[in-house]
């Protein structure tokens, strides 16, 4: 018995002498930290409520243990950054405690605070460590921006939460001076109008959104130097291309000779770019989208249902689901567009381009409606085997019709359709980069002059670029240029 008590106080005492060891700390002065960066910088953040969080590894690299003394900001209570070591937040700890060849995790976190400022403005200080005497030093920059927040205050049964920006009889402009962050949706409401004037920037929060109820209006009046710009709130790198950061541009129907316009807009990054959806009463104005590009979104580019649309020189690109379906009946345009799909975030079963004519009211009931499609000197392909798939009710009317366009799609017999004229099929049609979203034309592009000039008078006699396309237009947004 007092044998394997005596070996139990052995281990004990080796225990508790190899912890006592553990904590001895070197006071070496030649020892020192290293770090993940020397210098953390913040994209721009937007003041009030804007904040954003990095990290930065601490590490102890010697064989040796050591007390950080101190571990502070340079601007103390004043400074616009905080940091956070270990769960514990503040900006200033003391005795921090680091094992040999180990590593402490710490986040910088900034928050602007708001001013008078509409350009962006830069904020910096430095995060300071203080061991056995050596000083070492992280610096921190930010830049910042002031905005006007739209921040949702209503809430009616069956709807996202939203704030009316726009109210009945009401004619708003948005401008380029500040840049606008939406939280929750924007609503447009009935006979009222919201115009968006050129350059100005649109941010959405998580789940955002920009909402015309019916009857209300929409005009997007962008320019091809200063487009209007629609995306998420983050604006880190890291997020430049991350799509689903809010949800969508959604459309109800408008009043006669009020219709929606978009015009040279960029709308980026969302769930679904424009939803265009008659809802309560019918259609009476076509939506008309101009030199916009609606690209990277996780849902759809443009979800249409009976709704009568024109699309011209408009790019819809990179969609995880269809980049374009047009359902339950409606009227659609699409002239000198390029549909590309190349979606690698997720796996996508769905093609590029998707008919159906079956309507289900309010009240669920469906029926079938009358369905007119046409597309002129346009692309529509992707990297799925099949791009182009329709759903028709006998019921209803339905007329689509390509022409001079190049299509993928695994249609039989596709010469002796009426519905296609003088198109080409399941070719590459060989984009400069579609990874980095240029669908520019290549050299040896088959949709080089296969447009028909018909197709490409009044407005659509210059691309999206502006550049002339002449007698020998070529498929889609994009008019190829040599030696570009």
């Amino acid at each position: 018995m007092y044998k394997y008590l005596w070996a139990i106080i052995i281990v004990l005492a080796f225990t508790l002498g190899s912890c006592k060891k553990d904590k001895i700390y070197s006071d070496d002065k030649s020892l020192k930290l290293d770090f993940s960066t020397d210098t953390i910088s913040f994209d721009t953040v937007f003041t009030s409520i804007g904040s954003s969080t990095r990290y930065l590894m601490i590490y102890n690299n010697n064989n040796e243990n050591l007390k950080i003394g101190s571990i502070r900001l340079a601007g103390g209570n004043t400074s616009q950054f905080s940091i956070n070591i270990d769960g514990e937040s503040g900006n200033d700890f003391s005795d921090m405690e680091i094992y040999a060849n180990d590593s402490l995790f710490a986040f910088v976190r900034v928050t602007i605070n708001p001013n008078d400022q509409n350009n962006p403005f830069f904020v910096e200080d430095k995060l300071i460590f203080e061991t056995n005497g050596n000083r070492q030093t992280i610096s921190l920059t930010a830049y910042g921006q002031n905005a006007n927040y739209i921040i949702a205050n209503q809430y009616t049964q069956g709807f996202p939460k939203y704030k009316i920006v726009a109210d009945s009889l009401q004619e708003i402009h948005w401008t380029s001076e500040k840049p606008y962050v939406v939280y929750g949706y924007a609503l447009i409401d009935s006979y009222g109008t919201l115009v968006i004037e050129e350059g100005t920037k649109v941010h959405f929060h998580n789940g955002g959104g920009l909402w015309a109820f019916s009857e209300g209006q929409l005009r997007v009046e962008g320019s091809a130097s200063n487009p209007v710009i629609f995306q998420g709130d983050r604006l880190e790198s890291y997020y430049k291309d991350e799509p689903g950061q809010w949800d969508r541009i959604w459309l109800m129907e408008a009043r006669e000779g009020h219709g929606h316009s978009i015009n040279h807009a960029i709308i980026r990054n969302g769930f679904i770019g424009i939803q265009a959806q008659t809802f309560i009463k019918n259609n009476k104005a076509p939506l008309l989208i101009h030199n916009t590009i609606i690209e990277n979104h996780t849902g759809m580019g443009i979800y249409a249902n009976l709704y009568n649309m024109k699309a011209t020189n408009t790019v819809v690109a990179n969609c995880g689901n269809y980049a374009m379906a047009l359902t339950g009946g409606g009227e659609y345009i699409f002239e000198q567009n390029t549909i590309a799909n190349y979606w690698k975030n997720s796996t996508r079963t769905t093609p590029s381009l998707f008919f159906n004519n079956v309507y289900q009211d309010p009240y669920g009931d469906q029926y079938a409606t009358n369905f007119f499609f046409e597309m002129n000197n346009s692309i529509m392909y992707g990297n799925q085997s099949n791009e182009f798939e329709t759903d028709f009710y006998i019921m209803g009317d339905t007329t689509y019709t390509f022409n001079n366009s190049l299509i993928k799609t695994t249609y039989k017999n596709k010469g002796s359709f009426s519905n296609f004229n003088e198109c080409v099929f399941n070719k590459d049609p060989k984009f400069k980069d579609y990874e980095t979203f240029n669908y520019h034309l290549d050299t040896l592009s088959p949709a080089i002059g296969i447009g028909n000039p018909l197709y490409s008078t009044g407005i659509l006699q210059y691309d999206l670029d502006g550049v002339a396309r002449g007698n020998t237009p070529d498929a889609g947004a994009y008019q190829f240029v040599p030696n570009e």
